[in-house]
């Protein structure tokens, strides 16, 4: 797979993996942002915005863009990160100008009509209605609540009933035009077009975006709270509890090292140490997991575990002492490798369609990884050493400052 970097006559920057043999084509981008750019009382407002961007653009309403979007046989969609919004748009070559301008006039000119506004409004508000009778929903949100306190990490990227009441279509608006601009957007194409294409349409789509975004400045944080183990009391015969703690972030030298870690620990599903002692020995979940989130401004280990009530208190003990036995003693020399062959040998399923370069190549680009990266990527993972693994997990494994919340009626639960 050959990579090239492409910059448009207007100078904008993107990677393109050029592939003739299907005449389909898969363009992703990113706006740096995301929903930690929502103002205080506005939370939800990227969110809102990104579930707007195919509601009506240029001189077409709702109804007209989606028809178009119909006979055209194209993709398009948006939606927000912490630290992004994100872009997705696949056309077939042959309809490639006409979609691209409906693109163009979703970027630059979505019309966010009151109608479309309140009809989304209520689409917002009934997912939240459902969100907050969901055990898991309710975890993951108590959970950045308790752990980022007074930080917008700690504040819910798909707002509240009160905030989405409040939002208005000069809101989105001034979102959109703080948010989208040239100089913090990252894109990638793969597919049915050469670089001289490419440009072209690079300009077209994103030309007339301003040159700076104007982006609120973020404060690096640490998950910390006062309350290590916090319950919301929810009358359901099976508790979800989330944990987590600081993490390793992605530029930190360390972190391959973690990221194999984890996949011994948490992250390879039925091969995992977590599984292997909470599920297969004693039975007390079907699921346990973690995982490692680098974020823009912060990096946590977290994850989660579902099991009955009477069994909360248990398997939390069990967790906590895998954490310690693992930053004590490391992994063995065939769960290593065992990790690592895993890692690298499924690496190759992530590039088997256009969508999935795109995606990938995407992800890559905006951690500010290099074109060479994914040439890279298994030596680096092959790399580690038993050393490595063991050093790191002394590191990041810290059971006993683990931040939970649980949502459920938990018995046997000690208040660490």
């Amino acid at each position: 797979m050959k990579i090239q970097t492409v910059k448009s006559p207007g100078g904008i920057e993107a990677w393109l993996v050029q592939e003739q043999a299907v005449p389909l084509i898969a363009l992703r981008f990113v706006f740096e942002g995301g929903s930690a750019q929502n103002p205080q009382g506005k939370d939800g407002l990227a969110n809102f915005m990104t579930a707007m961007m195919d509601e009506g653009a240029g001189d077409l309403d709702s109804h007209k863009f989606q028809e178009r979007m119909e006979e055209l046989a194209f993709r398009m969609s948006f939606e927000d990160s912490r630290d992004g919004i994100y872009g997705s748009f696949e056309t077939l070559t042959a309809n490639r100008d006409p979609s691209v301008e409906m693109l163009r006039m979703a970027v630059n000119n979505p019309r966010f009509d009151a109608d479309a506004v309140e009809r989304v409004r209520r689409q917002l508000l009934s997912g939240l209605a459902f969100a907050a009778k969901n055990p898991n929903r309710i975890a993951g949100k108590a959970w950045s609540e308790q752990a980022f306190a007074n930080h917008p990490y700690g504040r819910p990227p798909e707002g509240t009933p009160d905030s989405i009441a409040k939002i208005t279509r000069d809101d989105l608006e001034g979102f959109r035009k703080r948010t989208f601009a040239r100089d913090n957007l990252k894109v990638v194409a793969v597919g049915d077009i050469n670089a001289e294409q490419l440009g072209a349409l690079l300009d077209r789509v994103f030309g007339d975006l301003p040159a700076k975004a104007e982006l609120t400045p973020i404060p690096p944080t640490t998950p910390e709270a006062k309350e290590r183990v916090k319950v919301i009391h929810m009358d359901v015969p099976q508790s979800v509890v989330q944990f987590g703690a600081p993490g390793i972030a992605r530029e930190d030298d360390d972190f391959m090292a973690a990221f194999v870690l984890n996949q011994i620990l948490g992250g390879g599903g039925f091969a995992s140490r977590l599984t292997e002692e909470v599920r297969e020995k004693r039975g007390l979940a079907y699921s346990v997991y973690s995982y490692l989130q680098p974020y823009r401004r912060t990096a946590i280990f977290a994850g989660g575990v579902a099991t009955k009530n009477e069994e909360v208190g248990r398997s939390l003990d069990v967790i906590r002492s895998e954490l310690r036995r693992m930053a004590s003693n490391g992994p063995t020399p065939d769960e290593l490798k065992n990790a690592k062959d895993y890692l690298t040998g499924s690496f190759a399923l992530r590039f088997d369609t256009n969508a999935k370069i795109a995606n990938q190549l995407l992800g890559f680009l905006f951690e500010g990884y290099g074109i060479d990266y994914i040439d890279k990527r298994n030596a680096l993972v092959n790399a580690v050493t038993l050393e490595d693994v063991k050093r790191v997990a002394a590191r990041l494994l810290k059971a006993d400052e683990l931040i939970v919340t649980v949502v459920g009626k938990p018995q046997g639960l000690a208040q660490q």
